[in-house]
């Protein structure tokens, strides 16, 4: 079993395409470097989509995700790549990305980026 971070992002077949349903996940441990002083963020990751053909495979996301870890990315750079690598890998219907930053020098950031169109299946919308 890998125990590295690593930037692939594995899938699954979506086991009801007959449907729209929503598949709701959170990282609330997520953390990438500041490119400007080298100090580390601390942010929840949460991921919300209707799956397209495939689903995202969990441990992968996991590993993705820590591959941010020792790598310098802007809260708005990281959270459209995220959106961007996921959508390239399972083509959903819809998916919106949130980064909840911690406070940093007094200044709380929350970055969303979304693809597609939300039609409400299974939640908020």
């Amino acid at each position: 079993m890998p125990t590295q971070p690593s930037k692939q992002i594995e899938t699954i077949p979506n086991p009801r395409q007959d449907r729209d349903y929503e598949v709701a996940m959170e990282c609330p441990e997520f953390t990438c470097v500041c490119p400007k002083t080298g100090q580390p963020d601390f942010a929840a990751i949460r991921i919300r989509y209707i799956p397209g053909p495939r689903c995202i495979e969990l441990l992968s996301l996991k590993l993705y995700l820590w591959s941010f870890r020792d790598e310098g990315a802007f809260h708005e750079d990281v959270v459209n790549r995220i959106l961007d690598d996921l959508v390239a890998a399972c083509s959903p219907k819809y998916m919106k990305v949130t980064g909840d930053f911690n406070v940093r020098g007094g200044i709380h950031t929350v970055v969303t980026a979304e693809h597609g169109q939300d039609t409400g299946a299974g939640g908020e919308g």
